[in-house]
Formats: structure tokens, sequence, C-alpha cells
């Protein structure tokens, strides 16, 4: 299972590192210490919250639309596998992304809930990049 520095959810969230560092310490957001003392959120616990908080903001928020290339990095946090086709959603900040790819591409990425990866949007099509 992947975990993140309190940074690296910071990024992910479009928070700072210090209202990550409040969250935690009030209970909404679950982490733990590694043995050097730093502190980790573990994958799908930062997934559920990026959904969660997504799901908070305000509609009507200004919320800026930049991203070089049209890329959203983000944490995946649902996948929806089938036979041959696979659904991966990724949160991005307030933003939430859909991709449709193979199950074959998805098994290869090893796209799973609290991954860290990059939706790339072009046109009507989301790539998805991991990281």
């Amino acid at each position: 299972m992947r975990s993140y520095t309190s940074q690296r959810a910071a990024r992910l969230l479009g928070v700072s590192a210090d209202t990550v560092r409040r969250w935690a310490d009030a209970g909404r957001l679950p982490t733990r210490r590694d043995e050097t003392g730093r502190r980790l959120i573990d994958g799908p616990d930062l997934a559920a919250f990026a959904v969660e908080l997504a799901a908070q903001s305000d509609e009507g928020a200004d919320v800026p639309y930049t991203s070089a290339r049209n890329a959203f990095p983000g944490i995946v946090t649902a996948v929806k596998l089938g036979d041959v086709a696979a659904q991966v959603e990724i949160q991005a900040g307030p933003h939430r992304l859909v991709s449709l790819l193979t199950r074959e591409a998805v098994e290869e990425l090893g796209l799973e809930v609290g991954v860290e990866a990059v939706a790339r949007v072009k046109s009507t099509n989301v790539h998805i990049d991991r990281l």
C-alpha cells in the first residue's frame, strides 16, 4: 500500500502542508508516523478524504483552472474492472476525472485506489500516467 507524506498529500489536495497537518491534528485525516517521525497518510485514506473534501467544497467557489498541458495530478479514488475495459477515477484537487481504459492498461500501470497518478485531458479523452 502506498503512503504519502503531508507535503505530497497537500500537493495532491491543492492545499498547504500546514492545512494537512491541522486536519490530521483535528482527527479529520488519519495519519501515522514512520520510524523517523514523519507523518504519513495511507493511500486509501487519502483517496477517501480527497473525495469527501471535493464533495464539501462550494459549488460556486473560484477555483483556478490552470494546468500545464492539461495535466491534473491527483490520486486514484476508484477503479472498476470489467473483462476487457476499466474505469478509473482520479480526484485532482476539486476536479474529479474519469477515464475509460483497457483492463490490461490498468493492470500494467498498477492503478488502484490510493495510487498517485496524473490525468491528462485532450479534447474528450482522459489519459492517465502513473507516477
